[in-house]
């Protein structure tokens, strides 16, 4: 259940800054006759996110007729779910910086616009975070025992009002987390839980039919890993990590999880500074163009020049009319 519980958190919490920040602009803006509308794009994002859940439930429960069909299914959601994941990490971790900027940017040109657009606005903003927890949720729950039960849908409910709860102390300034530190953690678990949602999906296509080896088993260490222990039943429910796992699954789930993991936690190159220029003086400063201050002095500071100039002359002239020795 906490693999859900972590989805409901991480997604809320995006989906709640981005609340947030709408409201905010809206507030200092003296726009607060806009806040319906952002409110009505808000919920109408949930429910749509709430109808494509059910649809995928009822899709797999109802219409699907064979038990391969089911299993392609799920192992296809199982996939997809894995690319959801995997984008939204690392272009939060991409995007934080500038998140607040772009819709505050696209609010005011919202605003310009209409109503309608405030909303549209807002619905956009939000329905991406509810489509990809439906989704990422449906993949998640169906890869631990009970699925999609009463269970996982209290832990994914959990994880979302824990975000609100921590969307609205940030609003009120009376929560301060490192939010970077925090998606960096979240991320990473999910990126297991994405592995584990993987190897999933891999099962589910050895079971369909398409993949070979569902019974071509890595290694079987259920006399060390317990499934029925509590920390086999952890493991498990969290990154899908079994005792007994095909080839294929084990070779899916490292294949991911090393890799990803390693990029996501490295940190990103600082850019190259640019090379330094040499020191140009201004073309004004140059010897053949004298500084008008140089070139025509101006002011007290330029009076006494004349006096002395007479004074060496008169010194002078007695010199060049004095006789000669030879005389």
């Amino acid at each position: 259940m906490f693999a859900t519980y972590l989805i409901g958190l991480r997604e809320g919490l995006e989906a709640t800054l981005v609340v947030s920040i709408l409201v905010a602009f809206l507030v200092k803006s003296q726009r607060r006759d806009r806040l319906p509308q952002v409110w009505a794009g808000v919920g109408l994002a949930v429910a749509l996110s709430v109808g494509f859940g059910s649809l995928i439930q009822y899709t797999s429960t109802s219409l699907l007729r064979t038990s391969e069909s089911r299993e392609f299914f799920e192992a296809v959601t199982s996939v997809a779910a894995v690319v959801f994941v995997t984008w939204m990490i690392f272009w939060m971790r991409k995007a934080a910086r500038s998140i607040a900027g772009e819709l505050r940017g696209k609010l005011t040109e919202a605003l310009a616009v209409g109503s309608l657009a405030v909303a549209g606005m807002a619905f956009l903003a939000v329905v991406r975070e509810g489509l990809e927890t439906a989704l990422i949720f449906y993949a998640a729950a169906e890869s631990v025992a009970g699925g999609t039960g009463l269970n996982s849908l209290l832990a994914l409910a959990g994880g979302i009002v824990t975000a609100v709860a921590i969307g609205f102390g940030l609003y009120r300034s009376a929560l301060k987390i490192n939010l970077s530190r925090f998606f960096t953690w979240t991320g990473a678990l999910l990126i297991l839980v994405a592995a584990g949602i993987l190897k999933y999906g891999v099962h589910d296509f050895q079971e369909a039919g398409v993949l070979p080896g569902l019974n071509n088993q890595a290694f079987d260490i259920s006399a060390t890993l317990d499934p029925n222990a509590w920390y086999g039943a952890l493991l498990a429910g969290m990154f899908n990590i079994t005792a007994a796992p095909t080839v294929l699954e084990l070779i899916a789930w490292v294949a991911y999880a090393v890799p990803v993991l390693v990029l996501f936690l490295r940190k990103p190159a600082k850019p190259a500074a640019p090379p330094a220029k040499p020191a140009v003086a201004p073309e004004s400063a140059t010897p053949a163009e004298p500084t008008e201050a140089a070139a025509t002095p101006t002011g007290p500071a330029a009076e006494p020049a004349a006096p002395a100039g007479n004074a060496s002359a008169e010194r002078s002239q007695p010199a060049a009319t004095a006789p000669s020795p030879r005389a």
